[in-house]
């Protein structure tokens, strides 16, 4: 008899095949004495839509909602059919007992596994694999100790109430903005309160009228103190400001106090993948997708990091004994940080080794796979840079310095000075954070000394806005107020991009006109991070077996039912932004422009007509031989052509597309080989990978 294997992508089965011997290699699977190793592509099953359980729901209608099935039906996803169909076939097989959930060690991987399992109709025992690295030892390590599927029953469960929440909050309260005013509105329990405050934080700058402030600053040498007074610095009356200047002029400085402090500052805990969007967009720009997708591949392809869809940024105490591996692991990169830990034997600081605050996975930390630094990418370097350096930190001393506060006396006012001086960089040298050894003037301060030659000097500076969210400000806010998961925190921030309620510019979020309109037509409760935070309360006492999934669901039917009949009875009105004064040949509504990766598209403002085309000529990548200009690509009777206006030069395509064909059925052989994930060696299966992954 044999177990059942069910990985989530082809790539990590594989790996979970050659771990475990299984050599036969089939088109769906692989197969070895004791085990079939098979996989999901993500979601092979999704949650019905309006229409499988009525055909009028194809139309979208104001007076058809809320929809709301008695019971929440699963279908198969039409693209990904086939590969369901095979895990179905391999289930029904004789020679199988049971069957190993090897998913993503989370709540979404767990939704993956079971969807699929309650389809065909399983009912043999399950048991879990649960690793947080991809590594050939964690795998062993993991089936050696695999745990019982109904212990993660309620994690399940959990899983289960959040996708019938988002379904029904989300697809009612879009459809009912969408009928209601006529153009694509989305809303949803996360996207909507993240809008608002972007939209909020726009109000603030835009409201915001500049006030000039002046500060008073006494330079004595080299010495630099502020003027304070009850704690404030700055003085809003410029005549005050002068008269103060004047009446102080010419008069000493006298020291009343310095006061002295020794601090230490302990090595910053690993990364939670939300902290590591944050500062990988402040170091290097990255958006917060394109972060969690470089960590995806260090994990999956490298197996060089654990488990990336962490909240937690501290480590199990049992994982203690590692350390030394992992440092191994790393050496090869990092030879001038390890070596001297390796021969001191150091030990990682204990304050990062805490069970009770690691939730289902620990930080994200170095595996103790092997480094090879040439088979990264140079982002996959920047990312695993911060990291491993941030690992190496926890086996350094603290951060020692010594801070010191001059208080000055001059004509009866207080004039404050403040110095700090390291005196052990500790960590921060391996973070490439070093400061400054110099020791400062104020240490050589004592009490009661006198200090001539005083000359003041006034300041000028206006007050600011604050500043418009940047991608790791927003992540933080979202965290803050408990908004999503750090697994789809990205997910939810390219959603407001892709739906035109926000524009990324120069790294910072600005709402549009349709983001403006549509904060003020959805509900107040979906605007309020609380309502959010409130559900994913929920969400993890029903994980852990505190709460009550079954009332979860009867409050969020009865919310929808509340939200749509607010936006039925509400009297807003909404003009789309985007509406042009050209009319659809098909229907004769007035045509909308939308933004597209393919350039500007003119598409129908009935939603009920689906015409639809290019306000500006495609462009290809061939070059105009003249100009060098992107050519333009057109289809005539004689077939495609590229097109340069303004040198007039025509070309035919049929030559390129031949040589492209070539081009790419080398690429896609290479990119799907067995070395990369891939579902088969075929060209046939490689070409109908790369069409669904384009999908």
């Amino acid at each position: 008899m044999k177990s059942l294997v069910l990985a989530e992508k082809p790539s990590v089965a594989r790996d979970i095949a050659r771990v475990l011997g299984c050599k036969q290699a089939h088109k769906h699977y692989f197969e070895g004495k004791q085990h079939i190793v098979t996989w999901a592509l993500g979601h092979l099953i999704e949650l019905k839509m309006p229409e499988d359980y009525d055909r009028k729901y194809e139309t979208w209608r104001l007076e058809d909602l809320p929809i709301i099935p008695k019971q929440m039906g699963l279908k198969v996803i039409r693209q990904t059919s086939h590969q369901f169909r095979a895990i179905e076939s391999l289930a029904k097989r004789r020679d199988v007992r049971d069957c190993i959930i090897a998913t993503d060690a989370g709540r979404e991987g767990e939704l993956v596994a079971r969807w699929i399992l309650q389809k065909i109709g399983w009912k043999k025992p399950i048991w879990r694999l649960w690793i947080s690295s991809q590594t050939d030892r964690a795998i062993r390590d993991g089936f050696r100790q695999l745990k019982p599927g109904a212990q993660f029953d309620r994690l399940y469960e959990s899983a289960v109430c959040r996708a019938e929440a988002d379904w029904l909050i989300g697809l009612n309260v879009t459809r009912a903005l969408t009928t209601k005013y006529n153009d694509p509105l989305s809303a949803g329990r996360v996207q909507t309160p993240t809008l608002a405050m972007i939209i909020e934080r726009e109000r603030a700058i835009q409201s915001f009228v500049p006030v000039p402030y002046w500060t008073i600053h006494a330079h004595i040498g080299s010495l630099t103190a502020m003027w304070e007074r009850n704690g404030g610095k700055r003085l809003f009356n410029q005549d005050e400001a002068k008269q103060l200047i004047d009446r102080l002029h010419g008069q000493p400085a006298r020291v009343v106090s310095v006061n002295r402090k020794r601090k230490t500052e302990p090595a910053p805990l690993p990364y939670d993948l939300t902290e590591l969007q944050r500062e990988a967009n402040k170091r290097f720009g990255f958006s917060a997708k394109k972060t969690l997708s470089v960590l995806q591949r260090l994990y999956e392809q490298h197996k060089l990091v654990t488990y990336p869809r962490t909240d937690s940024r501290y480590l199990p105490s049992d994982m203690e004994a590692t350390m030394t591996d992992r440092l191994q692991a790393i050496k090869p990169g990092y030879e001038e940080e390890v070596a001297p830990l390796l021969a001191k034997q150091a030990k990682a600081g204990k304050r990062v080794f805490n069970d009770a605050k690691v939730t289902d996975h620990h930080a994200i930390i170095p595996t103790d796979e092997r480094l090879d630094l040439g088979k990264l990418s140079a982002d996959e370097r920047k990312l695993y840079d911060m990291i491993a350096r941030r690992f190496l930190a926890l086996f350094y001393p603290p951060h020692e310095y010594e801070t010191a506060t001059a208080v000055l006396e001059i004509g009866g006012e207080t004039f404050v000075a403040r110095e700090t001086a390291v005196v052990n960089t500790g960590f921060k040298a391996v973070l490439g954070k070093e400061d400054s050894k110099a020791q400062p003037m104020l240490l050589h301060l004592a009490e009661g000394q006198a200090l001539p030659s005083v000359r003041l000097e006034m300041e000028q500076s206006f007050t600011e806005p604050p500043s418009r969210y940047s991608e790791a400000d927003l992540l933080a806010q979202m965290e803050k107020y408990g908004l999503g998961t750090p697994a789809t925190r990205a997910d939810i921030i390219e959603r407001l991009v892709e739906t035109e309620t926000v524009e990324r510019k120069d790294g910072r979020f600005y709402p549009t006109k349709k983001g403006k309109q549509l904060i003020e037509l959805v509900n107040d409760e979906l605007k309020s991070p609380e309502l959010t935070a409130r559900w994913e309360r929920e969400l993890e006492a029903i994980a852990r077996g505190n709460g009550n999934p079954k009332q979860f669901l009867t409050n969020i039917r009865r919310q929808t039912e509340q939200l749509v009949a607010e936006i039925k009875q509400s009297e807003r009105t909404y003009k789309a932004p985007n509406l042009t004064n050209l009319t659809c040949p098909e229907c004769g509504a007035l045509l909308k422009e939308r933004k597209t990766k393919d350039g500007r598209m003119l598409v129908c403002s009935n939603l009920q007509c689906r015409y639809r085309r290019r306000r500006d000529p495609k462009l290809s990548n061939r070059r105009c031989p003249q100009c060098h200009r992107r050519m333009e690509i057109h289809e005539g009777k004689a077939g495609l052509y590229f097109q340069c206006r303004p040198c007039n030069i025509v070309e035919k395509a049929d030559e390129t597309k031949r040589t492209a064909a070539k081009g790419n059925e080398r690429a896609l052989l290479q990119k799907y080989s067995p070395s990369n994930e891939s579902f088969g060696t075929s060209l046939g299966e490689l070409l109908k990978q790369a069409l669904e992954k384009k999908e």
